[in-house]
């Protein structure tokens, strides 16, 4: 008969969730409060209520050309990593040497991203020229493939794999079959990987700092160097709006895939 928890663990257990949430939720509200005060300032708690620095984000040059440039990176590099990762982990999940190539597909993760920026940025300069956004769609690329082919492979690993036998055996070509019957079972993957994709593309500022073209910063960046150099609360403005469209992703991905199947992927 297994044991009742004693009260004394459980009431442990909840402070430990408590104490983890506050941890990971307490510097978001603390940037959400920076970007609602009337203090010229970095500075917590807020001081009134106000929402000028959202205004003046939106009306900033600067800001805006950034936002656009960000979203048009994580775009191209979602579908690209979309299109290859999810092609690579149809391949793996077939494949007699598939731990050796997985362990390749996977190494971007194992290497510091300061080290490959520095490492990209000679290789691009050397064979290359200068930077420019092509730098960045590749490097973008490059580290976010192992989310896309991680969360396709652990779907297919659950795929049921005599339904592709199954419509061969009626009379399915090769593409039909990869179009009716593998893709749609690796659709929760597919669309898992793109979320994390689009997410370390748009934020991703190591190597946007690096193989950066002068003159087109990412949005990132630009944040980085407005705290570097003159700090205020519109800094705090633009991380709250990154914030709201990481909630609008989550919620489209719901509606899309639901979170539960989506946490499986």
């Amino acid at each position: 008969m297994v044991r009742a928890v004693p009260a004394w663990l459980r009431g442990l257990a909840w402070a430990f969730v408590v104490l983890a949430g506050l941890f990971l939720l307490g510097p978001l509200a603390v940037v959400v409060g920076v970007s609602v005060s009337e203090n010229q300032f970095i500075a917590f708690p807020p001081e009134g209520f106000t929402l000028r620095w959202y205004e003046k984000a939106l009306g900033t040059r600067e800001y805006v050309e950034a936002f656009w440039l960000s979203l048009r990176l994580a775009v191209v590099v979602t579908v690209t990593a979309t299109l290859i990762g999810g092609a690579a982990a149809i391949a793996l999940s077939r494949g007699r040497q598939a731990g050796a190539m997985e362990t390749v597909f996977l190494s971007p993760l194992l290497i510091p991203t300061i080290i490959f920026a520095i490492g990209m940025l000679m290789l691009w300069s050397s064979t290359f020229g200068p930077t420019s956004f092509a730098t960045l769609w590749l490097a973008h690329t490059v580290v976010t493939l192992p989310y896309v082919i991680r969360t396709t492979l652990a779907v297919l690993a659950e795929a049921d794999p005599f339904l592709e036998e199954a419509a061969r055996t009626m009379g399915a070509g090769r593409l039909r079959c990869l179009w009716h019957v593998v893709l749609p079972q690796c659709r929760p993957g597919l669309i898992a990987g793109a979320f994390f994709a689009f997410n370390i593309s748009f934020d991703e500022a190591v190597l946007s700092l690096f193989l950066r073209s002068p003159g087109h910063n990412t949005l990132p960046v630009q944040i980085y160097g407005q705290l570097e150099f003159s700090p205020d609360p519109t800094v705090a403005a633009v991380s709250t709006l990154m914030i709201l469209l990481t909630i609008a992703l989550i919620m489209i991905l719901d509606r899309l895939l639901g979170l539960n199947r989506f946490a499986k992927a």
